[in-house]
């Protein structure tokens, strides 16, 4: 039931490759394809899920193997999430940034094509929103997690509020 051998560090070592594969297959699919989840949920339930039934059908059938496997994905869970919490760029370059989909009433068709979303999709969104034509929108985007974001023109704020960047500045002990 419980063996433990050099083919351990194979399974280590095939888990973390799947992980990386599936998060840069996700992530190349583009945001829409996604949905509500982050492409991190979405890699560690497919992926937890089949070393799983790896140990339970696959050539390693033992529960050590499977265990094995299981918690090098969750453990690379937890190092990208730290990481991407950590840093913008890693963020921008794990889950994306959101895309400009209609600016000031005008539909982005370049930006559209970019991220293999037909007019339909967009219209229907906008009507979902409550918004019966494009000009009557000032902006509508595409999340990082799929969702388009929709601010109508009567939501638009009338004035331009400057960008305040609030820095936390720790005290010195004398």
């Amino acid at each position: 039931m419980f063996t433990l051998d050099s083919s351990l560090l194979l399974i280590v070592l095939r888990a973390a490759i799947m992980y990386v594969v599936v998060l840069i297959g996700l992530r190349l699919t583009g945001k829409s394809e996604v949905g509500q989840m982050t492409p991190f949920d979405l890699v560690l339930f497919l992926l937890v899920a089949n070393a799983v039934q790896n140990a339970m059908t696959g050539p390693d059938t033992s529960v050590t193997g499977g265990i094995v496997a299981a918690m090098t994905l969750l453990g690379l869970n937890v190092l990208i999430t730290r990481l991407v919490r950590r840093s913008r760029r890693a963020r921008g370059i794990v889950e994306g940034t959101p895309t400009l989909l209609i600016h000031a009433g005008k539909i982005l068709n370049k930006n559209l094509a970019k991220e293999h979303i037909p007019v339909q999709t967009l219209e229907q969104a906008l009507r979902e929103h409550g918004v019966a034509s494009p000009a009557d929108v000032y902006l509508a985007t595409l999340e990082v997690d799929g969702a388009i974001s929709v601010l109508r023109n009567d939501e638009r704020p009338t004035t331009a509020r400057p960008h305040h960047h609030i820095r936390y500045i720790r005290k010195q002990n004398a």
